[in-house]
């Protein structure tokens, strides 16, 4: 393995984690010069983690400008939020396999908690339990694609750990009814807040520049 890769395979996680943990928010750009001198190597390893994340679409390549984290349309939030509610109710339609966890730390969450980071495990559990490899990547993909945007949005959320917590009791009593009730919900009321969602964003971004 060359140390390029083995720096870029680095610095891909760094920044992956950067983006759920709300380090890089939606239309703030990434300097690959930044990030190398950051982590203390060359151009080259950051720009090869760069285009990986490029093809993953958790960043967008501004030719000349650079890179950025997105900044979604409105039809563009609903698109993924449609997307990721479709997922996860094709995910209710298997059965969890035996000995799937059940998350307890959502249920002895407080609301200082991570609601973003919990979101993140409860929606990867569901899809991890179907066994189904295709089904489950691409609940990751859309998972990393919205945690900047739910760390983003969280002041117009009056109560996210609840709503996450009842999707979290009907996944553990297995309650597949409920689950897809909840599950319906939670996008529902998240495709109403787009509008706002959107605008806030481009406040942050504009805020960033």
């Amino acid at each position: 393995m060359s140390a390029n890769y083995s720096k870029s395979a680095f610095l891909y996680r760094q920044v992956r984690r950067g983006l759920q943990a709300g380090r890089y928010m939606p239309g703030q750009r990434i300097d690959p010069a930044t990030l190398a001198e950051e982590f203390r190597t060359s151009p080259t390893p950051a720009l090869f983690a760069l285009y990986r994340l490029v093809g993953e679409g958790l960043v967008v390549d501004h030719a000349r400008s650079g890179f950025y984290v997105p900044l979604l349309t409105e039809v563009a939030m609903r698109d993924l939020y449609d997307w990721m509610e479709r997922l996860l109710l094709m995910a209710c339609d298997s059965a969890p396999r035996p000995g799937t966890r059940v998350l307890p730390e959502l249920e002895s969450a407080s609301t200082d908690d991570d609601v973003v980071k919990l979101t993140w495990k409860m929606f990867d559990a569901i899809a991890a339990s179907t066994g189904q490899r295709s089904l489950h990547r691409a609940v990751k993909q859309a998972n990393d694609q919205l945690a900047p945007i739910r760390r983003a949005k969280q002041s117009l959320l009056d109560d996210p750990l609840e709503e996450l917590l009842l999707i979290a009791r009907a996944w553990r009593a297995r309650d597949m009814a409920a689950l897809r009730r909840r599950l319906r919900e939670y996008y529902g009321h998240r495709k109403t807040l787009v509008p706002q969602t959107v605008d806030l964003l481009n406040e942050s971004s504009n805020r960033l520049h």
